[in-house]
C-alpha cells in the first residue's frame, strides 16, 4: 500500500525543522528505523552534507537514521534497498535536474509505488505531482523533463498564498499564475498552504493540516477544500 505525505513547507514559523510534521511522520515511518534524504533542492545554496545534518537531527527525535543519498556509490541500488525517504525543500529545477541526469526519478517512483513511504516538502512534494510546471522557484537550471513522479493525480504549489486587498504589490498572485498554467495544461493544481500536507494511504489521498488548500481545475473556478476533505476525485 502506497504511504505519502507530501507537505507545504519542512518549517513553520517560529518552529524548529520538521517539528510541525512529526506526528506525521511518526505514523509514516512506524517500524523504521533508517531512510534515505534527497538533499539534490539545496535551499539558499547549502550543501548536501550540511543538509543531509538537518535532517538526521530532526529524524533523530524520532529514532530514526538518516543517510544521504549523495553519500552512495550507486544511488540508484541505495533507492532499491532503502527503507523509506524524505525529500527536502530548495529549488525544485535543480533537484528535478538532478534526478533525471542520475536516471533517478522513475526509480525512485517505482520504490514509493511499491509501498515504501516517502516524505517530500516544498520541492519535494513538487515532484509527487504530475510535473513541476506549477512550481514558485526561479529556473536556476534547466531540466531535461519538467515531467516527475505522478504520485498523485493533480499538480502542487506549495507555500500558496492568497492575493491581500489593499496590498500595493503590482506583481502577479499565486491564482494569477496558476490560471496561467490552465491555459496550457488541464492538470488540477493543489495551493497547498503553510502547515498544510497530503496524506496517501493507498488510494486515499487526504488533505491534513490546519488550514484549507486552493483547488484550481481549468474552465471552473477555485474552491476551498477543508481540512480532511479528499483529494481522490482529482
Amino acid at each position: 500500500m502506497r504511504k505519502i505525505v507530501l507537505a507545504s513547507t519542512s518549517t513553520l514559523f517560529g518552529q524548529e525543522y520538521l517539528a510541525y510534521l512529526k506526528p506525521a511522520m511518526q505514523q509514516l515511518f512506524f517500524g523504521i528505523s533508517d531512510i534515505v534524504f534527497i538533499p539534490y533542492a539545496r535551499p539558499g545554496g547549502i550543501s548536501h552534507d550540511d543538509y543531509t545534518a538537518r535532517a538526521a537531527e530532526a529524524f533523530a527525535t524520532i529514532g530514526i537514521r538518516v543517510k544521504g543519498l549523495h553519500t552512495f556509490e550507486d544511488p540508484a541500488v541505495a533507492l532499491l534497498h532503502a527503507q523509506g525517504f524524505f525529500t527536502g525543500g530548495g529549488n525544485t529545477f535543480l533537484l528535478v535536474k538532478q534526478l533525471h541526469e542520475l536516471g533517478l526519478m522513475e526509480a525512485l517512483n517505482a520504490e514509493v509505488e511499491k509501498g515504501k513511504p516517502y516524505l517530500g516538502a516544498s520541492a519535494g512534494s513538487n515532484i509527487g505531482g504530475i510535473n513541476m510546471q506549477t512550481t514558485n522557484d526561479m529556473p536556476i537550471v534547466y531540466p531535461p523533463s519538467f515531467q516527475t513522479m505522478g504520485l498523485v493525480p493533480f499538480n502542487l504549489n506549495p507555500h500558496y498564498l492568497d492575493p491581500q486587498p489593499g496590498l500595493q504589490h503590482m506583481g502577479e498572485t499565486r491564482e494569477t499564475r496558476i490560471k496561467e498554467f490552465h491555459t496550457q495544461s488541464s492538470i488540477p493544481v493543489v495551493g497547498l498552504r503553510e502547515g498544510g500536507w497530503i496524506e496517501v494511504n493507498g488510494t486515499e489521498i487526504t488533505l491534513r493540516g490546519e488550514p484549507g488548500a486552493r483547488i484550481f481545475k481549468a474552465g471552473h473556478a477555485p474552491y476551498e477544500l477543508e481540512s480532511g476533505g479528499s483529494l481522490a476525485i482529482l
